[in-house]
């Protein structure tokens, strides 16, 4: 009487990890997910490390959650992961005030993003595997 088990939300040949409330615009926050987006994972994490951007750190560290994932929780191999897919997301948008001129006050928005990467190892290479184990 227990539930079925969850699809799975990404291929066999995939992974995937998500972080949520990211402190920075989704716009400042795609400009480092576009550098990475089709890239070999060693080369995205190389570039992430040399990056001049303040989010590419939270960036980088999800790009290594995801590898962690793919080898840890799927067995595939990590030499040939490739960034397949790194996407961003709005979140909550706190509103603050600042004080202006003759009592006014201007508005302040502080957005928060969420971003998501999803690494995958090529399909020709999965399936010799599994005809190996045959």
């Amino acid at each position: 009487m227990s539930k079925d088990k969850n699809k799975r939300r990404v291929a066999d040949n995939e992974a995937m990890a998500k972080v949520r409330m990211l402190r920075t615009s989704p716009q400042k926050l795609n400009l480092v997910a576009q550098m990475i987006r089709g890239k070999k994972v060693q080369t995205a994490l190389d570039d992430l490390t040399f990056s001049r951007k303040r989010i590419a750190k939270d960036v980088y560290k999800c790009l290594y959650s995801a590898v962690s994932n793919a080898e840890n929780n799927h067995g595939l191999d990590l030499d040939d992961l490739i960034v397949s897919e790194a996407f961003v997301g709005k979140n909550l948008v706190m509103k603050r005030f600042k004080a202006r001129a003759r009592g006014r006050g201007a508005q302040i928005l502080k957005p928060f993003s969420e971003l998501t990467i999803v690494v995958r190892a090529p399909k020709a290479e999965l399936n010799a595997e599994q005809g190996e184990a045959s």
